[in-house]
């Protein structure tokens, strides 16, 4: 039985979310950065890390600078 990649403890058949090549509690698939619960393939990964598609992985890994991709317009708080 394989573990989650985020909490380290097994991941049961009826509970898993396969992501990324591995398989995540469903309350473990998070965004790194806004902690949003996401879906497996409706997002981005960096490094083996998942992400929102919009705005977090735009906002660290996208281009930067004014009017390019859309993702310099949303603030973080």
């Amino acid at each position: 039985m394989p573990n989650c990649p985020k909490c380290d403890k097994p991941v049961y058949f009826a509970e898993r979310k396969t992501s990324l090549g591995k398989d995540w509690h469903a309350g473990c698939l998070r965004c790194e950065k806004c902690n949003k619960t996401l879906t497996p393939g409706s997002h981005a990964e960096h490094e083996g890390k998942p992400y929102c598609n919009q705005p977090c992985y735009a906002a660290l890994f996208g281009p930067s600078g004014f009017g390019r991709g859309g993702a310099e317009s949303y603030v973080y708080k």
